[in-house]
């Protein structure tokens, strides 16, 4: 049968002012019918342009310079722009990766759906807004015919994704190119979408190309997986022989640098050290010689072809490896020095270096000509925790359930409606004075964007000085040796000092926010979604560096993510936490093997798994519907309205922390562990017995 999608040494150049970016480079791919074949790869691999070639929308300056692209068939290098205009949409769509910014913030969405019926089918305006509607239907797109007037901003972001799945699907295409359609969302949403695309795929026969960098993805929801690295294919497989047995050095190091819940946190992610080569003037020969561990001469002259024992499994190497890394190698600290400065940071005057207790934070809601309060956002509600030395907690749960609001209150960014905050027993929004400038010093946070939160007019050397004078630690001599040991320890050159923010990549960026956050030494640093924006590669750096500078510098933590399993690899203890609830805290293994609360349960079973075998075999499904509005929470349990488990209780009385083991909490009517003093009732009644 003639392939869905037949792509033959395709080559794609972007011609720039005074160099050529040579993006994608002699690439073969065949999709059949019915079948989803992953993309994976950096940033800057070229994954998004091979799929804007076949829908012939390159960038200024773009143009394929070579090969073929048959979509049924029918050739698609050479046609015109009207002849490419009536496929785009109509046998070919796109999911593209930002969905904010690609739809139109003029338009009703409903509009919007509708229009490449009208364009491509004809359809008459009722009619056009019929199938909209039934495409926002099928999507899972709650209330449709209510939200057909809606603006894209005012949808959230598993919404607004949706609603640009409805778009590609409207006119029903052949195939469908999915352009990292889950990277901006939390675990929950993407699970639900990428379940919606495989739905959608059985019942439309669509054959889909899923481009993401994320290995979980692609494990359970590809039959075919290509890695891509700077514009080439260096390996193609199965996806369980891909997984089990790759042979491509740059294969094993993705799969490798990902944090799993079963991850030992003793032991370094294996990351990619540099990066990948400017396609301006790609080198010689192998195109990951540069970064790769095996390299020798032979790889730096010649350029290795896409071979191998087989046609189902192919790669692009000198010296293929031969599967997975079996052992990665320890993390390696100071023990002498993190002894020390564990001890220095010890509390003098409190059993806990850090407390929150009962802690409150509503944001007002205003309306009306006089700007009258009329409702509030629950962003943190009533939360009770707290952090010993050296110790690093973390943080999870979806978008909007008071992570973040209640990371800024720790760090003193924002002043708790009710309850209190004390670093070494002192209440931090009761000090005055210098004792308040100790605590300010003794606080920091690391935010969640270090583009957004680095002075874009100060360059490193003045960003990474600031606090110390701010803060009148040491001359100007010490300052200056203290700013380089410490660039030293996030891994950076002396010459970074004299460069700005925007001159960095994002991993090189979030390495500066933690040398900024880490330069005052301070007792407890907050971790704001630390890597939840960077590459699969460069996340594994960051982590690695977080880990080794937390014990070396005995600071206590707070990790802040939707991402379990890497909260689970930097943290001691996790807290889970639901529309502004704290619902459950324990150690890793506790929340990781013997989850008491059902949303904890679900976080689990959502997250996915770089193990084809794993994903493959899940058959419950994760968490269902939309969060509930923070203004207006349910009664009782707040998670009620998606639990599997939920009776009338549950509406009716709120549930409270109940000991599970003597590190583990959860707050559940009907848990899914048996309580602490149920456990020790029955003991008690069986030894009477």
């Amino acid at each position: 049968m003639t392939p869905a999608l037949d792509i033959k040494d395709l080559s794609t150049h972007i011609q720039l002012s005074r160099s050529v970016v040579q993006a994608v480079g002699n690439v073969d791919l065949r999709i059949e019918r019915g079948q989803t074949v992953g993309l994976v790869g950096e940033s800057g691999s070229g994954k998004s342009m091979l799929g804007l070639s076949v829908l012939g929308l390159l960038p200024n300056g773009g143009h394929i310079v070579g090969g073929s692209i048959k979509a049924d068939g029918q050739e698609l290098v050479g046609l015109s722009e009207r002849e490419l205009r009536r496929l785009r949409g109509n046998d070919i769509a796109m999911i593209f990766q930002d969905s904010l910014s690609s739809l139109n913030p003029t338009k009703p969405i409903g509009e919007q759906v509708a229009e490449p019926v009208r364009l491509h089918r004809g359809a008459s305006k009722r009619e056009a807004v019929d199938r909209a509607l039934e495409v926002l239907d099928l999507v899972g797109l709650p209330q449709p015919r209510q939200r057909l007037k809606d603006f894209p901003h005012q949808l959230s972001g598993g919404l607004r994704q949706r609603v640009m799945i409805a778009i590609a699907l409207a006119c029903e295409p052949k195939i469908l190119l999915a352009d990292e359609p889950t990277t901006a969302l939390d675990v929950t949403i993407q699970a639900q979408i990428l379940e919606l695309l495989d739905d959608l795929r059985d019942r439309l026969g669509m054959a889909t190309l899923l481009v993401t960098h994320d290995m979980g993805v692609v494990a359970g929801r590809t039959s075919r997986i290509n890695v891509m690295y700077a514009g080439r294919i260096v390996e193609t497989a199965s996806t369980e022989e891909l997984f089990a047995g790759m042979r491509h050095p740059y294969t094993q190091a993705l799969l490798a640098s990902i944090p799993r819940l079963e991850s030992d946190p003793t032991k370094v992610l294996i990351s990619i050290p540099g990066l990948p080569p400017d396609l301006t003037r790609p080198p010689a020969g192998c195109r990951y010689a540069a970064r790769c561990p095996f390299a020798d001469a032979q790889c730096r002259a010649e350029e290795p072809p896409l071979t191998g024992e087989s046609p189902d499994h192919l790669f692009a190497c000198w010296h293929p490896v031969d599967g997975p890394v079996k052992t990665p190698p320890p993390l390696i600290v100071d023990e002498a020095a993190a002894a020390a400065a564990l001890e220095a940071k010890k509390p003098a005057a409190a059993e806990h270096l850090l407390e929150v207790t009962n802690v409150v934070r509503e944001y007002p809601v205003k309306a009306g000509l006089l700007q009258r309060q009329v409702n509030s956002v629950k962003a943190v509600s009533d939360v009770t925790l707290h952090l010993d030395a050296g110790e690093t907690l973390g943080l999870v749960g979806e978008s909007g359930c008071g992570k973040t609001s209640l990371g800024k209150l720790i760090v003193g960014v924002e002043k708790p409606d009710s309850g209190s905050i004390a670093l070494d027993g002192r209440e931090v929004f009761k000090l005055r004075g210098s004792n308040l400038r100790v605590a300010r010093r003794d606080l920091q946070m690391m935010f969640q964007d270090p583009y957004g939160s680095l002075d874009p007019r100060m360059r490193v050397s003045s960003i990474l000085k600031e606090p110390l004078q701010i803060q009148k630690i040491g001359t100007a001599k010490e300052q200056t040796e203290k700013i380089k040991a410490t660039l030293a320890e996030v891994g950076l050159p002396l010459n970074a000092l004299e460069r700005y923010p925007h001159e960095f990549s994002g991993g090189q960026r979030q390495r500066i926010a933690l040398a900024r956050a880490v330069m005052l030494e301070p007792k407890v640093m907050v971790a704001d979604e630390p890597v939840s924006a960077l590459d699969v590669s460069i996340r594994s750096q960051v982590l690695n560096l977080m880990k080794r500078l937390q014990l070396e510098h005995g600071m206590a933590s707070v990790v802040i993510s939707h991402d379990l399993a890497v909260v689970k690899y930097l943290s001691d203890r996790i807290g889970v936490m639901y529309l502004g609830k704290l619902v459950e805290i324990g150690t890793g293994e506790d929340i990781y093997r013997r989850a008491a609360h059902h949303y904890t349960d679900a976080l689990i079973r959502t997250i996915p798994v770089p193990d084809p075998v794993i994903e493959k075999a899940k058959t419950e499904a994760g968490i269902r519907g939309e969060l509930p509005s923070p203004l207006n929470p349910p009664s009782g349990c707040r998670f009620r309205t998606r639990c599997p488990r939920a009776e009338e209780r549950c509406a009716a009385e709120e549930p409270v922390l109940r000991a599970f083991s003597d590190s583990h909490r959860a707050a559940c009517h009907f848990p899914l562990q048996t309580p602490l003093e149920t456990a020790l009732a029955n003991s008690a009644t069986g030894e009477h017995a």
